[in-house]
C-alpha cells in the first residue's frame, strides 16, 4: 500500500486516516471513530468487545479488518485497526449513537474532498487552512505553515528523485537538518516543547517555522546543484542546508538577545494570544 497519513477533524476531535494511492481509498482508525461515536471512557475496550461480538456472529466485516501503523498517543508508530469508508459505514450501524448520521455525512464529504483535490490540488490548501482555523491558529501562522508544507514537499520530491526511500532515510536526514540548525533532533525538539503525538511543525513559532523552511529549502537547492549519489552525500547536503539556517538563527539571537528555539507549544501560544486579546479589549 502506498499511503499518505493525515489527521482529519470532526467536531474538534482528531481522526487518524490514511489515503491509499493505489486503491484510492481512505482508511479510518477504528478506535478514533469509536471514541467519537460512543464518548466511551475506554474506547479500546468498547471496540474489543464489539469486535468479539462481530467475530462470534461470523461477520464479513470482522474478516476484512486490516491494520496500519499510525501515530499513537505515546508518539510512536503502532499498528491499529482501520477500515475503508464502506466498511466504516457498516460498522457505524452496529454502534447506537446520536452522532452516527452526522459522522457518516462527514466521512462521505471527506471521500469527496479527496477526489476533488486530486483534480484540483489548490483545494488541499483551502482544506488545510480551514482545519488549522478550526483549531484556533492565527491567519499569520497558517500562512507560514502552508508555505512550510510546500517547501517540505519540494524537499521530499527531491529526495525521491535521487532514489531515497520514505521512512528511515527521510527521517534520518530530517533529524540531521534539525540537529544542525536547532541543536536538537526531532525527539529532543518535541520533548523540549512537551509534545508526544503532536506534529512538531504544528507547534513551531513563526520564527522557528521560517528558519526550518530556510534549512529545508537550502538542502533542496544544494541537492539539485550537487546531485548527491550516496546516502552519505545526502547527509553532507543536509548538514550544509541546516548550517545556513543555523547561521541565520545565531545572527538573529545576537541581534535580539532572545533565543529562537522556544519551549512553547501551540496550546501555550494560543493561550497567550487569547490572554493578550482579552487584555487589549479590557483597556
Amino acid at each position: 500500500m502506498t499511503k499518505k497519513e493525515a489527521i482529519r477533524i470532526f467536531e474538534e476531535k482528531k481522526v487518524r486516516t490514511a489515503w491509499d494511492d493505489e486503491t484510492e481509498e481512505w482508511y479510518f482508525s477504528v478506535i478514533d471513530v469509536v471514541d467519537i461515536l460512543t464518548d466511551s471512557s475506554n474506547p479500546r475496550r468498547y471496540w474489543s468487545d464489539l469486535k468479539s461480538k462481530l467475530a462470534k456472529e461470523g461477520s464479513q466485516l470482522y474478516a476484512k479488518i486490516v491494520q496500519l501503523k499510525m501515530l499513537s498517543s505515546d508518539g510512536k508508530m503502532r499498528l491499529t485497526d482501520v477500515m475503508t469508508t464502506e466498511q466504516m459505514f457498516r460498522l457505524i450501524q452496529s454502534i447506537p449513537s446520536p452522532k452516527a448520521e452526522p459522522f457518516k455525512l462527514w466521512m462521505a464529504q471527506t471521500a469527496k474532498e479527496r477526489l476533488d483535490e486530486m483534480q484540483d490540488p489548490e483545494l488541499t490548501i483551502r482544506r488545510s487552512m480551514m482545519e488549522y482555523k478550526a483549531l484556533g491558529y492565527s491567519d499569520n501562522w497558517i500562512n507560514q505553515r502552508l508555505k512550510s508544507i510546500e517547501i517540505r514537499k519540494e524537499l521530499t520530491d527531491e529526495w525521491k528523485r535521487c532514489g531515497l526511500e520514505e521512512g528511515t532515510q527521510f527521517a534520518t536526514l530530517t533529524d540531521i537538518i534539525y540537529q544542525t540548525w536547532a541543536d536538537k533532533t526531532t525527539k529532543e525538539y518535541k520533548r523540549f516543547k512537551g509534545l508526544k503525538k503532536e506534529n512538531l511543525r504544528d507547534n513551531m513559532t513563526n520564527k522557528e517555522l521560517v528558519l526550518n523552511m530556510l534549512a529545508e529549502l537550502s538542502t533542496k537547492e544544494i541537492s539539485e546543484t550537487n546531485n548527491p549519489e550516496s546516502f552519505n552525500d545526502h547527509i553532507d547536503v543536509a548538514r550544509r542546508g541546516g548550517s545556513i539556517a543555523r547561521d541565520a538563527r545565531i545572527k538573529l539571537e545576537e541581534e535580539t538577545g532572545q533565543a529562537v528555539i522556544s519551549p512553547l507549544n501551540v496550546k501555550e501560544v494560543l493561550r497567550l494570544e487569547q490572554n493578550k486579546d482579552k487584555s487589549n479589549k479590557e483597556r
